[in-house]
């Protein structure tokens, strides 16, 4: 044997490394399908809570954001309003009462003569609070009804198609109506009266007005005889609207400013004549009357507001723990909005 022969046959003789069985390839395979998908599905509800949750704290900025916007234009008409109001009855209450009083025959000259002067002193306050109630009367009824009403509505949707100018009461239509201030079924009613006589709504009878369902009064059309007036459809007042409130309140405001022109006349430092005195003294309990029924109607309209008001923090609410459960919130957005407060329309 040779040297070389002798060295080949001392190394090792390589052993062909045995391939890995069908199964044993399929198991590998898995293993790593499985590793790649976990990742995948890992990477995807990641971003897709992050995103959410992203989304769900924008939205609820919004919201915030929206609340506070809405309360504070709430409330400052309704401030606006309750204030203008409030001081024009109280300079029409105080023209009243010191004419009143002025014509007492039990008062001294003394008397008379410092009511005299507190009267002409207020005149002039109560001839701008009424200019400022008369030009700013139909804006304060369209406020009310867009930061009062509209924003309380809890199923309003803005987005929703519409008739414009739905609402058809105007403080003129309460004049070609011939609305009575001073009968107790027009007297604001905030609570409710029950169901509706069958047909009231679309007719009108003969008679006083007829008090209808939840907080409403059917308004017929009568001449100055109180008569009606078939040939006109009939109209609701709702009591549950700040804006009929508005209008209604300075319709019959402008009522008892025509009732007391004689103590006007009085007022702004002019001779009252004696048939004008005799007159004023006859119908001065139901003038009293007047203006007592109208502070019941600044009441009323407060009240209301007060109550939508907090229809307004009830629409803000913060949302439960479900509200905030990806899916299963939007789920019930399609339903209801107590978890979308804010339409969220794509």
């Amino acid at each position: 044997m040779t040297q070389q022969d002798a060295t080949l046959s001392a190394m090792p003789i390589p052993v062909a490394e045995a391939r890995p069985g069908w199964w044993t390839r399929v198991a590998v395979f898995d293993r790593r399908l499985s590793l790649a998908k976990g990742l995948t599905i890992v990477t995807l509800l990641t971003g897709f809570f992050g995103g959410y949750f992203q989304y769900l704290s924008s939205y609820e900025d919004k919201v915030g954001t929206q609340a506070k916007a809405d309360m504070e234009a709430a409330t400052k008409t309704f401030v606006d309003i309750s204030n203008a109001f409030a001081e024009g009855q109280m300079l029409q209450e105080l023209i009243f009462y010191n004419f009143k009083t002025s014509l007492n025959p039990k008062n001294d000259v003394g008397d008379k003569q410092m009511t005299t002067q507190a009267g002409t002193g207020i005149f002039p306050k109560y001839t701008n609070a009424r200019t400022g109630l008369r030009q700013n009367a139909s804006v304060f009824a369209h406020k009310a009804e867009l930061y009062i009403d509209w924003a309380s509505d809890l199923g309003r949707d803005p987005a929703a198609p519409r008739v414009l100018d739905q609402d058809p009461l105007t403080e003129a239509l309460l004049g070609t109506y011939n609305f009575d201030c001073d009968a107790a079924a027009n007297l604001p009613q905030l609570a409710p009266t029950g169901p509706a006589p069958p047909g009231s709504p679309a007719t009108c009878s003969a008679g006083p007005p007829r008090q209808l369902a939840s907080q409403t009064v059917n308004l017929c059309a009568r001449d100055g005889n109180g008569r009606i007036d078939t040939g006109k459809a009939p109209v609701t007042i709702d009591w549950q609207s700040a804006k009929h409130h508005v209008l209604t309140l300075h319709y019959c405001f402008e009522q008892a400013h025509r009732q007391i022109v004689t103590a006007r006349i009085w007022a702004s430092n002019n001779s009252v004549t004696d048939e004008r005195a005799t007159t004023f003294r006859n119908e001065q309990d139901r003038y009293e009357a007047s203006l007592d029924k109208q502070v019941v109607r600044l009441n009323a309209f407060m009240s209301l507001t007060m109550g939508h008001l907090e229809r307004i923090q009830l629409k803000y609410r913060p949302a439960g723990f479900v509200c905030h459960v990806p899916l299963l919130r939007d789920a019930i957005g399609l339903f209801s909005s107590k978890c979308t407060p804010l339409g969220t329309k794509l």
